[in-house]
C-alpha cells in the first residue's frame, strides 16, 4: 500500500510541475470543455461527490488523449444558508451538528471554534478540498478556481441577472414558495437541512356546509365529489372554527396558522377537539345530501385542512377506513353513532375505468391484499388507481354536464367552475416536511412583490426543448426526465434574505439564491485565468465589460478605456469564452435533474445563442454507503479524503467507477475497495515482469490473438468512455484485458515475446483515465516518455483484427469449460478424454442455417426444404431433420457478432485446432486427450458420442 501512496505523491507532483492540465486555446486543436458542479463548502468532500467527479475527470482524461485540448476547471459554491446555518448551529453549541465534524470530517477543535464565522467555515473546507481534489488525481486547471462570494464573481451574477430581467426571465409576481419563518426567505433545495425536492402543491378545497359555515375538505381529486359518502375527521385532532376571509370555516389549528401565510384573512373564533363534530352532519354543495362525519385516525390535522371527505369507491384508503369502521361497532359507539348508519354506508361508482368494474377501490385492495389502512401497500393502490383514474377514467352520467368525459381533460374546468359558483377554494401546502438549515421547519407562503425566474414562460420552455433535442444526455433514458421537468417547471423564487452570495442588484436587502447563481458560470471559468493573473478589480467588471466578453457587443477600445482595462486583455477575455464555449460536457447526479441541471439549460438558451449552448450533459446515481442512504447524522458516511488515505486515489477511483453507471446508484463497501487496492498491486507486479521478461521476437498464433483481442477491446473502451458508460468500459480494460493477457500466459506457460510490451502499452493507456497514477508509474517503466495522461489514445486498427485467431481460442476455452462442467457435474477423474469433430455434412447445414438466422427468423420447414436441395442431404434426410432441431436452438443461443464472425470463416479445421492444443488441455485436464473427427471409422468412442458433434461444439467423451 505504501508504495501506491508513493506513486500517487510522485507523479501529482510531477503533473503539477509540468503544468500539464493547465489549458490555453489552441486554435490548431479541437477543443473539450468539461465541467462537475461547484459543491458546497460545509464540509468536506465525500463518496458522492468523487463518484461524480470521477467520472468527469475519465472523460477529460480521455478527450485529452484523444487530442483534444482539454479545460476541466473547478469552483466552490459558498453561496445561500447551507454554511451560514452550519456557523449558526456551531454558535448555538448544537452537539448533534458538532460531533461529526469533530469526529467525521476531522476538523481539529481549535479550527471548529472559528466556525462561528461563516466566512471562515467556507475557508476551512475550501482550503481543505483543494487539497483532496489534487490527492485524487482529478486533471484540473487550478488557475481558474474561485468560489461564489468572490467580489469578481458576485459582479458576474450582478451582470446575468441585470440581462435575465430585461429580457424579462426575471419577474415580480406572487407566488407560493416553501419559506423559513425564521429565515424570512424562500428557501432553495440547497439551504434544506431535509426535504430536498419538495415543492409547494395546491389542493382543491370542497366547501361542504356546515351548520353556520363550512367544512373545507382538501383533494386532489375534485372531480370524485359526486361519489363522496361521508367526510372523516381525526378525534383527537386540534381544531378550530375561523373566519377565513369571512367565511366561518371549521380546519385544523394547524391550517389557520397556514393560511395566514397565503393571502388570506384568518381570525380564530373557537378552538376544539375533532371529537365535538363526529357524529354530526354536514351537506354536499352539489346535491344538498346529509353526509355523516366520521372519526378518521388516519387523517393528518397538520396536513392541508384536517378535513377529508370520503370516496371509497375510487379511493382505497376511504374503502378500507369505512370498513374498518363497520367492522368495530365500539370505536363508533364512543361517538355516538349508531353502527347501522355507518353500515348503510355504501360506495357510489362515478369513474369508469376499463379493466375493472364498479368499484376501482375495492378491486385494486383485493388484488394487492390490502390489509388495513396502516398497510404501504394501501399507498401503492392509491397510487396505481389515481394514475389509472387520472388518464383513462371516464366520468359517468352522475356527473352531470362532465359525463362521458375523461378526468385528464376535465379536472382543470370543474376546479374552475367550482371556484366560480363559490363551493371550492383552494390552498397550499407541503407533501412531507421540509426543514430550512437554520434548523426551522418550513411552510408555504405566498409572496407578493417577489421577485420570480418565470420557467413557466411558454417560449423560454421551446427553448429548454429545443437545447434538449440537439444534445447528448447519457443515459439516453435521461432525457424524457429532463423534458419532464421542463413541462411542469414553474416560478423559481430567485432570491433570499439571509445567507451568503450576490446582493440582487435592483432590490436591496436580497441575496441570489443557491441554486439560482450556479447556471451559467461554467462561461467564468473561461475568463478567471485573465481576472486573476492581471488582478482586475470588481468595479472595473461592468455589465458592459460582460457584454463585450460574452457578445463582441461595443467597441472593445471605447469599453477598456471607460473600465480602465487593458484593451488587449479584454479582446483576449472575449476570445477565450468563444474558444471554450460551448460546454461540452456537464456531468451530476441524478437529484440534480428537476433543478440544478434544468436550471443550467434554462440560463443558457436565455443568455447564449444556441451555437453556444450546452453539447452534452452525464446523469449517474446517488452514492449509498455499505446498502444504506449516505448521512452523515446517522454516521454512513464517508470522506473522498479518508477513501484515499485508507486505500489510495487510484484503487478508490477505481472501486467509484465499477461501483454503477448510468442512473443506476453505487454502493461505496469497504470489502470491494479493498479487493480493488489488492487487485491494483497484483496489476502492477503482473505488468513488471512482463516489462522484465517480454524478450523474444517470436509472433505466432497467440501473439495475433492477444493484439486483435485488444484491437476490439479499444473500439469496445472507446465507444463506452464517449457514451459516459464508464463502469462498462472499466470492466473491460481493468478485467477483461487482464483476463486476456492471463490466458496468453495459460496457454503459453511464459511472458517472454517482446510483442507483449506493444500489448502492454496499449493497455496501459487504456487504464490511465481510470487509474493515472499507476498507469503513470508503468509506462516510465516501460522507457517511455513524456506523461501517459498526454499520450495518444490507442486507435483501432482494423488490420489487426484476426479473426480466426479468436475463433480459435474461444473453441479452446469452449471445449475445455464444457469438460469442465461434465466433471464436475458426474464427479468423475477422468484418465481419457476424447474429442469428435463434426463431419463435413453438419458443416454444410450450420453455414446455411447461420446465413438464414443473420437475414431473418428461422422457419423451420422452411429451411429443411432448402436444405433438402442438396443430393447429399437429402439421403440423410431423417438425421438432417433431427440435428436442425438441435442446431437451431445452439445457433439462437450464439450472439449476432458471433454468428457473423462465423459465416465469413465458413468451415475450420477443428481438428488440427484441438491437436495443436493437445499438450495445453492434457496439462489442464490432467488427462490424456485424443482427437478424432466424427466419420473416422477407426475412432475410440465406446457410448458412440461422435454422433453428438455440432460445428464449434466437438462432442465429448470422459473416461
Amino acid at each position: 500500500m505504501e508504495f501506491l501512496r508513493q506513486i500517487e505523491e510522485k507523479w501529482q507532483k510531477a503533473w503539477e510541475q509540468a503544468k500539464i492540465f493547465e489549458a490555453d486555446p489552441q486554435p490548431d486543436k479541437p477543443k473539450c470543455f468539461v465541467t462537475f458542479p461547484y459543491p458546497y463548502m460545509n464540509g468536506p468532500l465525500h463518496m458522492g461527490h468523487a463518484f461524480t467527479a470521477t467520472r468527469v475527470d475519465v472523460y477529460a482524461r480521455f478527450k485529452r488523449m484523444q487530442g483534444y485540448n482539454v479545460l476541466f476547471p473547478w469552483a466552490w459554491h459558498w453561496t445561500g444558508e447551507t454554511i451560514a446555518g452550519g456557523s449558526e448551529r456551531i454558535k448555538q453549541g448544537d452537539q448533534s451538528f458538532i460531533k461529526p465534524l469533530l469526529e467525521i470530517d476531522g476538523v481539529p477543535k481549535e479550527e471548529l471554534e472559528k466556525f462561528v464565522d461563516p466566512f471562515y467555515m467556507a475557508e476551512y473546507y475550501t482550503r481543505e478540498n483543494q487539497e483532496t481534489v489534487r490527492k485524487a488525481g482529478f486533471s484540473v486547471d487550478w488557475r481558474r478556481e474561485f468560489h461564489t462570494v468572490m467580489p469578481t464573481f458576485q459582479r458576474f451574477i450582478i451582470w446575468q441577472y441585470t440581462r435575465l430581467k430585461e429580457k424579462g426571465y426575471v419577474v415580480r409576481g406572487t407566488h407560493p414558495v416553501v419559506w423559513c419563518p425564521r429565515c424570512e426567505s424562500p428557501t432553495g433545495d440547497a439551504d434544506r437541512q431535509v426535504g430536498e425536492g419538495v415543492a409547494p402543491e395546491e389542493y382543491t378545497l370542497i366547501k361542504f356546509v356546515f351548520e353556520d359555515g363550512y367544512l373545507p375538505a382538501a383533494t386532489f381529486r375534485p372531480e370524485t365529489i359526486y361519489a363522496v359518502t361521508n367526510l372523516w375527521i381525526n378525534p383527537e385532532g386540534e381544531y378550530v372554527k375561523a373566519k377565513i376571509n369571512g367565511e366561518k370555516w371549521i380546519i385544523s389549528r394547524k391550517a389557520a396558522e397556514k393560511l395566514k401565510e397565503q393571502k388570506k384573512t384568518v381570525q380564530i373564533l373557537k378552538s376544539f377537539k375533532g371529537r365535538e363534530i363526529i357524529g354530526k352532519t354536514c351537506e354536499s354543495p352539489i346535491d344538498k345530501r346529509k353526509l355523516l362525519i366520521l372519526p378518521g385516525w388516519f387523517v393528518d390535522p397538520d396536513h392541508a385542512t384536517g378535513v377529508v371527505y370520503s370516496v371509497p369507491a375510487h379511493a382505497p384508503y376511504d374503502w378500507i377506513a369505512l370498513k374498518d369502521l363497520q367492522e368495530k361497532p365500539e370505536e363508533l359507539a364512543k361517538s355516538n353513532i349508531k353502527p347501522e348508519e355507518v353500515k348503510a354506508i355504501k360506495p357510489i361508482s362515478m369513474i369508469k375505468l376499463e379493466g375493472f368494474g364498479e368499484y376501482p377501490a375495492i378491486e385494486i385492495s383485493q388484488q394487492l391484499k390490502v390489509k388495513d389502512q396502516h398497510d404501504p401497500k394501501a399507498e401503492e393502490a392509491t397510487k396505481i388507481l389515481y394514475k389509472k383514474e387520472f388518464h383513462s377514467g371516464v366520468l359517468k352520467e352522475i356527473c352531470m354536464e362532465y359525463a362521458g368525459k375523461k378526468v385528464s381533460e376535465v379536472k382543470e374546468q370543474i376546479i374552475r367552475d367550482f371556484k366560480q359558483k363559490e363551493i371550492a377554494d383552494s390552498m397550499f401546502d407541503l407533501p412531507q416536511p421540509v426543514v430550512c438549515r437554520c434548523l426551522t421547519p418550513c411552510i408555504v407562503k405566498v409572496l407578493e412583490d417577489q421577485w420570480f425566474l418565470k420557467y413557466s414562460d411558454p417560449e423560454w420552455k421551446e427553448k429548454v426543448r429545443k437545447a434538449l433535442n440537439n444534445m447528448e444526455i447519457y443515459p439516453e433514458t435521461a432525457k424524457q426526465w429532463f423534458l419532464d421537468v421542463v413541462d411542469w417547471l414553474h416560478e423559481w423564487a430567485c432570491a433570499r434574505k439571509t445567507g451568503m452570495g450576490t446582493p440582487l442588484p435592483w432590490s436591496k436587502g436580497w441575496i441570489v439564491e443557491t441554486l439560482s447563481d450556479s447556471t451559467v458560470y461554467m462561461a467564468f471559468y473561461t475568463i478567471n485565468k485573465h481576472i486573476r493573473q492581471h488582478n482586475i478589480a470588481p468595479e472595473k467588471l461592468t455589465p458592459e465589460v460582460f457584454d463585450y466578453i460574452f457578445y463582441g457587443k461595443g467597441s472593445a477600445k471605447q469599453i477598456a478605456e471607460k473600465n480602465s482595462i487593458d484593451e488587449k486583455i479584454l479582446k483576449e477575455m472575449h476570445s477565450e469564452f468563444n474558444y471554450w464555449y460551448p460546454v461540452d460536457l456537464r456531468n451530476s447526479a441524478k437529484e440534480l435533474v428537476p433543478n440544478h441541471l434544468t436550471f443550467f439549460l434554462y440560463h443558457h438558451t436565455a443568455l447564449f445563442p444556441p451555437e453556444q449552448w450546452p453539447k452534452a450533459i452525464g446523469v449517474n446515481g446517488m452514492l449509498m454507503i455499505e446498502g444504506n442512504k449516505m448521512s452523515k447524522s446517522k454516521g454512513n458516511f464517508v470522506t473522498l479524503k479518508s477513501a484515499i488515505n485508507d486505500y489510495g486515489a487510484d484503487a478508490t477511483r477505481l472501486a467509484l467507477l465499477l461501483a454503477a453507471e448510468g442512473m443506476d446508484d453505487p454502493d461505496w463497501r469497504k470489502e470491494s475497495v479493498r479487493d480493488i487496492r489488492n487487485k491494483l498491486e497484483s496489476f502492477y507486479r503482473f505488468v513488471e515482469n512482463i516489462v522484465q521478461n517480454a524478450i523474444e521476437q517470436e509472433t505466432g498464433h497467440m501473439e495475433r490473438w492477444l493484439m486483435s483481442r485488444l484491437q476490439s477491446k479499444i473500439r469496445q473502451v472507446t465507444e463506452n468512455i464517449e457514451k459516459m458508460k464508464t463502469r462498462t468500459a472499466a470492466e473491460c480494460v481493468f478485467f477483461e484485458i487482464w483476463n486476456d493477457f492471463r490466458w496468453y500466459k495459460r496457454r503459453k506457460g511464459e511472458m517472454k515475446a517482446k510483442i507483449l510490451k506493444e500489448a502492454l502499452k496499449i493497455w496501459i493507456r487504456l487504464l490511465s483515465p481510470f487509474a493515472p497514477h499507476i498507469c503513470e508509474e508503468l509506462w516510465n517503466k516501460t522507457g517511455e516518455k513524456p506523461f501517459i495522461s498526454t499520450m495518444e489514445w490507442p486507435i483501432f486498427d482494423e488490420r489487426k483484427i484476426d479473426l480466426k485467431a479468436e475463433e480459435v481460442e474461444n473453441l479452446v476455452k469452449s471445449i475445455m469449460e464444457d469438460t469442465l462442467n461434465i466433471i464436475k457435474a458426474t464427479k468423475i477423474k477422468p484418465k481419457r478424454i476424447c474429442y469428435y469433430t463434426a463431419i463435413r455434412w453438419k458443416w454444410k447445414i450450420y453455414q446455411k442455417t447461420l446465413e438464414t438466422a443473420i437475414s431473418h427468423k428461422i422457419e423451420t420447414n422452411m429451411l429443411i426444404k432448402e436444405l433438402m436441395k442438396d443430393p447429399e442431404l437429402k439421403e440423410k434426410a431423417k438425421q438432417v431433420v433431427s440435428f436442425v432441431q438441435k442446431l437451431i436452438k445452439e445457433i439462437n443461443q450464439t450472439s449476432p457478432e458471433r454468428k457473423a464472425v462465423r459465416l465469413k470463416l465458413g468451415k475450420i479445421d477443428e481438428k488440427t485446432i484441438l491437436l495443436s492444443a493437445k499438450e495445453f488441455l492434457e496439462k489442464e485436464l490432467k488427462a490424456r486427450v485424443d482427437v478424432y473427427d466424427e466419420d473416422n471409422p477407426e475412432r475410440y468412442d465406446p457410448k458412440n458420442r461422435a454422433a453428438y458433434a455440432i460445428p464449434y461444439r466437438p462432442a465429448i467423451y470422459i473416461e
